[in-house]
């Protein structure tokens, strides 16, 4: 959040503890965060494996592509499967993710309906290798996974696309979340930046308090017309508690989870963020600092040994809860 992004918050929440790049870079990123471990979250792959071998669900991998000679192996990978995910392992904010719903005698198509070919995809998956959609634009690894069943009963809330939710946690207690909601205008991705709708979530209960696209309050999905005041997640205190894991899992001390619903096997670590974005803030109309700063508080006084996943999700649910302004 540079000074341009400051400028546009509204002056309610400059005095509601926003936090700035800078601060957060320094003083959280910077000091709780050992760059010695960022690989483990900069790579889908390694991610996943991390996760796995914590016992934590995560979307299953179909195969993984590792070099130009086994582009060809695709066709072979994806004939028996209805709909399957193709992402670079080292990408970024959505791009270079590729989600086909279905397939029929060949045809490939995504969920928008618009047909891609075969030899498009492959293509595709040749780019992903160079390193077109990863970070430093290095070569990559192309990661091709099972498609994810989300929730129907957040079908209304997003559209071509799946939401996922965004948790904040620092030092193992979940601070603040929100749901990215994809829209026509972000092409049926949930990223914020390209139009993507945030709902900010009430952490005590997984209840809809705000939601904004592009930095502007609204109150319904400009493409469904769901009611967003109305969305509330299932199975909130077990995806918090999944979220919470990821401290133990990664050592990092603020880190950003995005965790998808799958209507079968419930929430899922989608990705693990060691750089998570500031317009969770925004979501949520309020700032992430008194939250910090009460964690903080808590480590500093010793009251936090001894706490499990489950006794820093209830720390969080009794001493964050918010009040709608929807």
């Amino acid at each position: 959040m540079g000074i341009l992004d400051w400028l546009k918050i509204p002056q309610r929440l400059r005095s509601q503890g926003v936090m700035g790049m800078n601060q957060r870079n320094h003083s959280y990123i910077g000091r709780y965060n050992d760059r010695r471990r960022y690989p483990l979250v900069d790579d889908k792959l390694k991610t996943k494996l991390l996760a796995q071998q914590a016992g934590a669900s995560v979307p299953g991998l179909i195969g993984v592509i590792r070099h130009q000679g086994q582009v060809r192996q695709l066709s072979k990978m994806i004939s028996a499967l209805s709909g399957f995910v193709i992402k670079p392992a080292q990408g970024s904010g959505g791009k270079g993710i590729l989600v086909i719903t279905h397939q029929e005698q060949g045809r490939f198509f995504k969920p928008s309906g618009a047909e891609v070919s075969a030899y498009e995809l492959e293509r595709h998956v040749s780019n992903i290798l160079a390193g077109l959609f990863s970070l430093g634009g290095k070569n990559d690894v192309a990661l091709i996974e099972h498609l994810i069943e989300f929730d129907e009963q957040l079908a209304c809330f997003s559209y071509e696309g799946v939401p996922d939710i965004r948790v904040v946690v620092f030092q193992g207690f979940p601070v603040m979340a929100m749901m990215r909601c994809s829209t026509a205008a972000s092409d049926g991705k949930a990223n914020l930046h390209q139009g993507a709708v945030g709902v900010g979530l009430d952490i005590a209960s997984g209840q809809a308090v705000n939601a904004v696209q592009f930095d502007r309050q609204v109150c319904y999905h400009p493409d469904t017309q769901a009611d967003l005041k109305t969305l509330q997640v299932s199975g909130w205190g077990a995806l918090l508690e999944l979220a919470a894991s990821a401290w133990e899992m990664t050592e990092l001390g603020y880190i950003g989870t995005d965790i998808v619903l799958d209507k079968q096997h419930g929430p899922m670590i989608l990705e693990l963020n060691a750089r998570p974005g500031l317009a969770i803030q925004i979501a949520n109309g309020c700032g992430l600092l008194p939250r910090l700063k009460q964690v903080e508080s808590l480590i500093d006084s010793g009251q936090h040994q001894g706490l499990t996943v489950a006794g820093r999700v209830a720390f969080s649910r009794e001493h964050f809860a918010v009040s709608s302004m929807l």
